[in-house]
């Protein structure tokens, strides 16, 4: 007998909010369970081998649920693995509820980084199709863009997690720690939680100042600078491709990882053109996603999902705002 969680025995006039993965949240497997258990979710797998199946080697599919790791994590392949796995569980549920996308009763949508993009689809703002292009554009320009010979310098391009540190704190750190390179604020993750970005070697002295600052620090695993001025080549063809592509009005407010606040026009550039400029400035900027999350706790008091693969939006929540509770859904339930 099949088991639902909370959102599959809710009402279907009860709204929710949708949070999606960005890099980092994959693993060999993942996106497995929903392939297995949702024609739905399995067509999403099969809609994103066809059309992209070709320019990775074997088919994403394959990458998700067999890996091997190493490749996996690479930039250009998490990218849209992670992307596919995302809305393959977002069709299953809503089969499972009995519902389509134009009617599930959305109250927001976010994703961290690259679950953006995710989000924007989720909501209606773009096609499954176009956001599959972009974001595999977008992960093949990151990793062109850090292996770049002005990355490669001071010992290549990498991050470094603050643990302890507030804003204040970690620009202080950036300050004193930079010297000739690139070093900045990349993404605010949660209350305590700020990872920087820049050349490597300029990452080993954030470390050791932290230390005398009393924070602790840890060097992240990870193929380049991202969110920081060493992007800038990737924001670049990211924004040719944006350029051609089409979004419509979302059906709910998509928050915006540059501002912390929903995607919207100015009295001089249209919705479309806002969220173009905002996806070319995300590779450059700082993620906000604690403030992200922080402001739609006020605005959407009603229950919040997280999509595959992973927990990791839970775990961060729970250091936002303890009065949110999030159900993953990683696996069907």
């Amino acid at each position: 007998m099949r088991r639902y969680h909370p959102l599959m025995t809710a009402q279907l006039q009860d709204p929710f909010v949708i949070i999606c993965p960005g890099q980092g949240a994959q693993s060999v497997s993942m996106g497995r369970a929903w392939f297995d258990a949702s024609p739905e979710a399995k067509a999403v797998f099969q809609r994103a081998d066809a059309l992209i199946g070709d320019r990775l080697g074997p088919s994403l599919s394959d990458l998700c649920f067999h890996g091997p790791a190493d490749r996996l994590n690479r930039t250009d392949i998490s990218q849209p693995a992670i992307f596919v796995a995302s809305i393959a569980s977002w069709r299953g549920m809503l089969a499972r509820l009995g519902t389509t996308e134009a009617d599930a009763q959305l109250q927001a949508t976010a994703g961290l980084s690259l679950g953006e993009y995710t989000a924007l689809h989720v909501a209606g703002a773009i096609s499954f199709e176009d956001a599959l292009e972009l974001v595999t554009l977008r992960g093949r320009a990151m990793q062109d863009a850090a292996e770049a010979p002005s990355a490669t310098s001071g010992g290549g391009g990498g991050m470094v997690a603050l643990v302890g540190a507030d804003e204040a704190q970690a620009q202080a750190v950036c300050d004193s720690a930079r010297g000739p390179d690139v070093l900045v604020c990349a993404n605010f993750n949660a209350p305590g939680q700020v990872v920087l970005s820049g050349h490597k070697s300029a990452c080993e002295r954030a470390a050791a100042v932290a230390g005398d600052m009393g924070l602790k620090s840890a060097i992240l695993p990870v193929a380049g600078a991202f969110h920081s001025s060493l992007m800038a080549p990737a924001a670049k063809r990211l924004e040719a491709a944006l350029a051609k592509t089409s979004f419509k009005a979302p059906r709910c407010p998509v928050y915006s990882n540059v501002t912390a606040q929903p995607h919207a026009p100015t009295a001089d550039v249209s919705l479309a053109d806002s969220i173009r400029r905002r996806l070319v400035e995300q590779l450059t900027s700082p993620v906000r996603w604690s403030q992200s999350c922080a402001a739609m706790a006020k605005a959407c008091p009603g229950s919040y999902q997280e999509l595959a693969p992973g927990k990791v939006l839970a775990g961060l929540m729970r250091r936002i705002d303890k009065s949110v509770k999030v159900i993953s859904n990683d696996v069907p339930a």
